[in-house]
């Protein structure tokens, strides 16, 4: 017999390996194999008993993995798929799914799960001082066995009395086995929430629903239900995030919601031993809710019963390197192969999906009413910036607004969509800014640290005494970052709690989560923050909502600039007035003409979303075509210019598919590299398709020692 094994290289091709003690029962197994002077993990895709080579070529197979249940045929589908739609190597698909540890060549050994229960708590409780509360709280929380996860969310101390509780002989241990769903209640449903509950609930199969909801409006109360109702089933559930902050506080309401219920974690800041071992929980079965990033998409869950993608429209979805694929669309293309249902959320669905509603494909479910009873939506007011002297940023108006809310101790968040102290450092005398030497891209200012840092590729640098070009020792910084802002709201209000919460203010592990503790804790006053702070989080006490340099995103020559800044100012301003406490949001503009606001003020999405979509089909932009794009770099921009005029001339001819002129990319130089590419745009997917496949063939016979070129299909950046 003869293993057909897949390796993480950069060629799309399997290989073959003398296997034979294996059975087709080993397909999806990892193994061990010889790969020119290296031992390589492999995957084996197939077994057959006659090798594509001559025998005697043939070197044998090394060993055979098994810690991990060999993965299913649904999840190697997924994986050809993949790699057959995204133009991607099969065995690098395979690699980027398997959690790091899983790619190391060492075994890998799972700890036993274990609950731990006290023996006898009265005897405990007994010897226990009366001051110590925590030990008295996890007395009565080891009544019953509890998960070490369970434990630790007690406090940060916990885990460590109970370790010692162990050793002395107070705390026994078992097994730790699936637990069903539990009865705790939800929260109570409105009618919109119980509609669509019940819509969901009634699918036998595959059917991807566009759950389109206001912000604060449940839509989270939605998937819990939804997937509550999948658990008594005794199936599992697969919720997609965007980003790695919006995990903890989802993990915290299912928590809530399904106590006691196996619940994983999959993401980047998951330890590789803890990550590999939740896959493997997921791959098993045990693990009854799977909550993860992009990644998680490719899971293996043999009792899939539904998938939930949060923030649908999320540009983080997309891989922009290596398998650039989207998450969202595969994760639709798995319920189809599982026939499962699949909830896509959002307050302002992707135009994809908006069409994929308008036409059919897609249950549209509606929520117009925030879920706490008497909240409402917030009051969008325009304050034009044109002939007004702007006070450290801000529009005089905004400046007694931020006085009046904090005399009524309510909270204001001021958004503005740049770190740092101010985006630009200038000379008033020679024109110079600071640039960057590694991108088309200019240097950010960090006055706290002195520093200049380019936010695009991370270059770093001293803020200089005087200007290179000129000499000039007065250096202006133009514009306003965080930072800024921050500084000068501390030094009109001094007696005002602020915090800056960027990408600055939350490099060490837990501090988003503290900054988030301290707003809930009504210790801020202000905050002054990111894109962080747009989605996701519930401030009770927040009544308005302040959004500084909007007009940035109009005028871009991305033609999905608009949808993504009317979704980014819906979800910064839904974060007021989510209680009992009415909400407004100020938004600075030059423009308080342009269409994209009066659908902001209006709340009309529908409306935008429609005149997108108008625009879009005159222009022919997706989804009425279907695009691709191949991307060069290298040290100089001819070299790149010179592959892509090439492969231009290798490309098959295919009726109704456009190859457009190579040019350079609009962020032309990143990271020290020139960069460029081509267009590729049809109104068949197919016709696109048929055509990448065969011209793939081609590019991987063009010499490219100085060169990397890689093919985006359905890119969202250009």
């Amino acid at each position: 017999m003869y293993a057909n094994v897949v390796l993480d290289v950069p060629l799309a091709k399997a290989f073959d390996y003398h296997a034979p003690e294996l059975t087709h029962a080993d397909i999806g197994r990892r193994v061990l194999v010889p790969f020119g002077n290296k031992l390589r993990v492999g995957l084996v895709v197939g077994v057959s008993s006659q090798p594509e080579y001559a025998s005697e070529r043939i070197k044998a197979l090394s060993a055979v993995l098994t810690d991990m249940p060999p993965l299913g045929e649904d999840l190697l589908q997924l994986f050809r798929f993949c790699s057959n739609y995204y133009q991607h190597p099969l065995g690098q698909v395979v690699f980027t799914a398997l959690p790091g540890r899983l790619r190391d060549p060492k075994p890998f050994a799972t700890r036993e799960r274990w609950r731990y229960q006290l023996q006898s708590v009265q005897a405990l409780i007994a010897q226990l001082p009366a001051r110590a509360i925590l030990q008295h709280r996890l007395a009565s929380l080891l009544t019953e066995p509890r998960s070490e996860a369970e434990i630790r969310q007690i406090s940060p101390g916990a885990w460590k009395i109970v370790r010692e509780w162990l050793a002395a002989g107070w705390v026994t241990t078992v097994t730790e086995a699936p637990v069903s769903v539990s009865a705790e209640a939800g929260k109570p449903l409105n009618a919109e929430q119980q509609a669509a509950v019940a819509e969901i609930a009634a699918i036998r199969g595959f059917q991807p629903f566009l759950l389109f909801g206001i912000t604060g409006s449940g839509k989270t109360e939605v998937y819990l239900e939804a997937i509550a109702n999948v658990l008594r089933q005794g199936r599992q559930a697969l919720v997609l995030v965007p980003e790695i902050n919006l995990t903890p506080q989802l993990q915290s309401r299912f928590a809530g919601r399904f106590p006691g219920v196996n619940l994983v974690n999959l993401h980047s800041s998951v330890a590789d031993a803890e990550r590999a071992a939740n896959w493997l929980q997921a791959a098993r079965g045990e693990a009854a809710i799977v909550l993860g990033t992009r990644l998680s998409v490719f899971a293996p869950m043999p009792k899939l019963g539904i998938i939930v993608v949060d923030e649908e429209h999320d540009s983080s979805f997309k891989q922009q390197d290596g398998l650039r694929y989207s998450a969202r669309d595969l994760a639709v293309w798995r319920a189809h192969q599982r026939q499962v249902p699949i909830v896509l959320g959002s307050a302002t669905p992707s135009l994809e999906s908006w069409y994929n509603a308008q036409n059919g494909r897609y249950r549209r479910l509606d929520l117009h009413q925030r879920a706490v009873a008497g909240a409402q939506p917030p009051n969008v007011r325009l304050i034009s910036t044109k002939h007004v002297e702007l006070q450290d940023g801000l529009h005089p108006f905004v400046w007694s607004e931020l006085s009046e809310r904090l005399s009524r101790r309510e909270q204001v968040l001021v958004f503005v969509n740049r770190r740092g102290y101010s985006p630009v450092l200038f000379c008033g005398e020679c024109g110079w800014m600071a640039a960057c030497t590694q991108c088309t891209a200019r240097m950010t200012v960090h006055l706290s640290e002195r520093r200049l840092r380019c936010h695009y590729c991370g270059a770093d640098s001293a803020i200089p005494r005087a200007c290179p070009g000129c000499g000039n020792a007065d250096l202006h910084p133009l514009g306003h970052g965080t930072q800024r802002l921050e500084a000068a709201l501390s030094s009109r209000f001094p007696h005002a709690r602020v915090l800056r919460v960027d990408r600055d203010t939350t490099r060490q592990k837990g501090s988003f989560e503290s900054a988030l503790d301290a707003v809930h804790g009504g210790k801020v006053d202000i905050l002054v923050g990111t894109q962080m702070l747009a989605k996701g989080h519930d401030f009770p006490r927040l009544s308005l909502v302040v959004v500084v340099n909007a007009d940035a995103g109009l005028y871009s020559a991305d033609y999905r600039a608009a949808e993504r800044l009317y979704a980014q100012l819906v979800q910064v301003s839904g974060r007021a007035g989510r209680a009992q406490i009415s909400g407004d949001v100020l938004v600075q503009t030059d423009f308080a003409e342009h269409p994209l606001y009066a659908a902001l003020v209006a709340q009309d999405f529908p409306a935008f979303a429609d005149f997108q979509l108008a625009d879009r089909r005159v222009a022919g932009f997706p989804p009425f075509r279907h695009q691709a794009v191949l991307r060069a770099e290298a040290a100089k921009l001819e070299i790149a210019m010179q592959f892509l005029q090439e492969a231009t001339a290798l490309a098959p001819d295919v009726s109704g598919v456009t190859i457009y002129d190579p040019v350079p990319a609009s962020l032309t130089r990143l990271a020290g590299m020139e960069r460029a590419h081509i267009l590729i745009q049809s109104a068949s997917r197919p016709a696109l398709q048929n055509l990448l496949t065969t011209w793939q063939t081609s590019l991987r016979d063009i010499k490219t020692r100085q060169l990397r070129w890689a093919l985006d299909v359905d890119p969202q950046e250009f």
